[in-house]
């Protein structure tokens, strides 16, 4: 079963993934096999430059409205 972590960023937390970036303005989504999984991925990729990390039964999709980039999948 695939789990989801969510991973919001800092006003000054920017990151070049293979192409892809990520700031304040998205919502980075991990694919994991767990919560523990998802959050040792968001250290591996982001470092500690990251804002918060929601394992996805916390996520509250409702907020998006503050992310006008959306969702975007770490493809790394």
């Amino acid at each position: 079963m695939t789990h989801k972590t969510y991973i919001t960023f800092g006003q000054v937390h920017t990151h070049a993934i293979n192409g892809q970036t990520f700031d304040k303005d998205c919502v980075a989504v991990i694919e994991s096999e767990g919560p523990v999984s998802g959050r040792k991925k968001a250290f591996e990729l982001f470092g500690k430059y990251f804002c918060f990390e929601y394992p996805e039964k916390y996520w509250d999709k409702s907020k998006m409205h503050y992310f006008p980039r959306g969702y975007i999948t770490v493809t790394a």
